[in-house]
């Protein structure tokens, strides 16, 4: 068997026994940890489809993430307070359901993501990067003169919103949720890869005038990429939200985007648990070196320009014993 597949089992079950064992010891903390690594793995999953596999490096996935976790505060405050978000043309009604709000989530990050994604694709190399920073710049800022969602102070959640039959206020039972979708997600991911669109994404990050001599359109198949990344990143930033049961505009800024990136590099770009791994790292040197002194991030900084330097597949391409190629 592959020695990645399996790290990546690996990786997977271990987070998931984290959760378990700290359940059976009353470790409340550790699972929010734990729920705190997968929801942000699976925003780096999002990032992933779009860098790892199309070569899009993205500076404004915050964007997205933002999105997702205003669609979920905007939603719930509604409907705490019974108040319609639209009166006209149709009336629109807040909710405190999870699957509705992800939905929203999704929809409204793929829109957005469409329509920067449509101009950003315009340009290449570091005017795209520069691009799609602007962009989630402009959300950050307008979020920040937002007053009727809380502006610079951000929107609190009441409680965390509901699934049907299940206990979301139970630390273990939202870890499980999170987990499921992270888990759903890089499922598809895997599929995504070995499909012909995966392998026309690919063709378009190595060679996009072969690409187009076959027929293939390279621009149609970045940008559905790109939509995809942000509806994913998107869905992660509404469980964000209801995880802290809070938003507010850093998770728009260019500070959010930075570090869905750290998390895809240090696990590996282009590897299927690369993101999961990068994200568990990251808040296990958060809880333990952050207590330890302020500075712990000049102390990632060094673990990241090691990875970049000596382990370009990251850390899963290190242990693995592989490197990726193209």
């Amino acid at each position: 068997m592959n020695r990645e597949i399996i790290l990546n089992a690996v990786i997977g079950v271990g987070l998931l026994a984290v959760a378990l064992l700290a359940q059976a010891n009353g470790e409340t903390f550790t699972i929010t940890l734990a729920t705190k690594a997968a929801i942000l793995a699976l925003a780096g999953a999002g990032l992933n489809i779009a860098l790892g596999h199309g070569g899009l490096v993205s500076l404004g996935h915050a964007a997205f993430f933002g999105i997702g976790g205003y669609a979920a505060g905007i939603l719930a405050t509604h409907a705490m307070y019974y108040e319609p978000i639209i009166t006209w043309p149709v009336e629109v009604e807040g909710s405190q359901s999870m699957p509705i709000i992800w939905l929203v989530a999704i929809a409204a990050s793929g829109l957005v993501a469409l329509v920067i994604g449509a101009l950003s694709l315009r340009t290449t190399g570091v005017f795209f990067i520069m691009i799609t920073l602007a962009f989630a710049q402009m959300l950050y800022y307008f979020a920040i003169s937002w007053p009727a969602y809380g502006g610079e102070d951000g929107l609190s959640l009441g409680l965390r919103n509901g699934f049907p039959g299940l206990n979301t206020l139970d630390p273990l039972t939202f870890f499980l949720i999170c987990y499921g979708l992270l888990m759903a997600v890089l499922g598809l991911s895997a599929l995504l890869s070995r499909s012909r669109f995966g392998l026309a994404l690919n063709g378009a990050r190595q060679n996009a005038e072969r690409l187009r001599s076959l027929g293939i359109n390279p621009q149609r198949v970045l940008l559905t990429a790109f939509v995809l990344s942000g509806m994913v990143t998107g869905l992660s930033g509404a469980l964000y939200a209801d995880l802290n049961r809070f938003v507010s505009p850093e998770m728009l800024s260019w500070h959010t985007s930075g570090e869905i990136m750290v998390f895809v590099i240090l696990g590996g770009v282009g590897r299927l648990f690369g993101p999961l791994a990068g994200a568990a790292l990251y808040i296990l040197l958060e809880h333990s070196l952050g207590g330890v002194s302020e500075y712990w991030q000049f102390m990632l900084g060094g673990l990241l320009l090691l990875v970049v330097l000596f382990a370009r597949g990251g850390l899963v391409g290190l242990f693995a014993g592989e490197r990726r190629h193209g």
